[in-house]
């Protein structure tokens, strides 16, 4: 038997995501766009709220939710501004790092204070000016000197690179990629980034001199850093997904409000075959791409291999959100590309996630990847 209704428990939290997002979002959302800042209050409302711990087990302060719950939640924050949201959703990208390959103390330490009620920042750091999805190609450096660790490098396009409390790095010991827990006061804060879309998040550059970390801020095993790095984004990648997912059901439902209420020629413009089969086209994308990122997370939960279905839900949903908020401003014709609306922003917003935690061209290769060694016919099956 098949299910597709959340629990009354899930319901429950995802309203509580919605809500906060139309109460604390939206109506600043406009605003940190243009600005190109982060609001310094909102992290502890958030925080308040549980919405910046919901991932981390409840023996460490958190809210204990599964990928599908966190997706469900994803969805509804970034409905209300993907910008805003993914400053709190990047608190949560340690904490499958953490509970996967840290040890005891590296848990006890880190998720407390991911969990801290006045909240925290926290960051993972793969890309590099000359290797981005190609995690193997990074030329940032570790060195073992006694009983420490000294790293050298650069990573560029961090969100909240630079001031996060504790970001995941990578850097090659020995030719091998490695994984390291530094904390804010490692790391220098490099160049600061203006974007596109997802304007109001900090994304900028954590560079790495001479920073020397304890021996026990390696996470997990020298040389297991690719193995820390691919299990990170399989269950990254549906959320990611899901955010993708929050804009593109909010340009659709700005864009069926807006059809409803414009006339042209004497009638709604929702009642003329050109606007309303577009709008069919958007409502049945958001559906087909919700109902992939639920089964990419659900596959996150039941532990099994969602390396697959996560690039399916990842590259679907981006490249949806494109294309139903470049729908969303042909809807509102010229009033969309003004910013008296959102939708413009939206479609901004959308372009990201064509390209973060994997462009969709990375995902079909993926996938492809997948395609070649698939010898008894799992593709097929589901």
């Amino acid at each position: 038997m098949i299910g597709f209704e959340p629990t009354a428990e899930q319901r429950e939290l995802r309203q509580l995501a919605h809500e906060f997002a139309e109460r604390e979002l939206r109506p600043i959302a406009a605003e940190w766009d243009a600005r190109e800042e982060y609001p310094p209050d909102l992290l502890a409302k958030a925080a308040r709220a549980g919405l910046t711990s919901y991932a981390i087990p409840a023996e460490h302060g958190g809210g204990g939710a599964d990928a599908v719950t966190s997706a469900l939640i994803a969805e509804e924050l970034s409905w209300g501004c993907a910008g805003l949201a993914s400053t709190l959703q990047a608190t949560m990208f340690p904490v499958r790092p953490l509970l996967r390959f840290g040890t005891e103390a590296h848990r006890g330490r880190y998720l407390p204070l991911l969990a801290r009620e006045e909240g925290a920042l926290a960051a993972i750091a793969f890309t590099e000016p000359h290797a981005g999805s190609d995690v193997a190609a990074m030329r940032a450096q570790a060195r073992r000197e006694g009983d420490a660790y000294v790293l050298d490098g650069e990573k560029v396009y961090i969100t909240n690179g630079g001031i996060a409390d504790l970001t995941v790095v990578f850097a090659k010991l020995d030719g091998e990629i490695t994984a390291f827990l530094a904390e804010k006061d490692d790391v220098t804060p490099g160049r600061v980034e203006r974007k596109l879309g997802l304007r109001a998040s900090h994304t900028g550059s954590v560079l790495l001199r001479d920073a020397r970390l304890p021996a026990d801020r390696l996470l997990g095993n020298e040389g297991q850093g690719l193995e820390v790095a691919f299990d990170f984004f399989q269950a990254s990648r549906p959320q990611v997904a899901a955010s993708a997912v929050g804009v593109a059901r909010a340009a659709f439902e700005y864009a069926t409000d807006y059809a409803r209420g414009r006339e042209a020629f004497g009638r709604p413009i929702l009642s003329r075959q050109g606007v309303s089969f577009k709008l069919a086209d958007m409502a049945m994308l958001v559906e087909a791409a919700r109902l992939l990122v639920w089964r990419a997370a659900a596959a996150v939960d039941a532990g099994d291999d969602a390396g697959l279905l996560g690039s399916y839900a990842k590259a679907f949903a981006a490249d949806a959100a494109m294309q139903i908020t470049t729908d969303a401003v042909q809807v509102l014709g010229g009033a969309g590309i003004m910013r008296d609306h959102p939708v413009e922003k939206w479609m901004r917003d959308a372009k990201v996630f064509q390209i973060v935690e994997g462009t969709s061209e990375i995902q079909r290769q993926i996938v492809s990847t997948y395609l070649k060694n698939d010898t008894g016919g799992l593709l097929g099956r589901g």
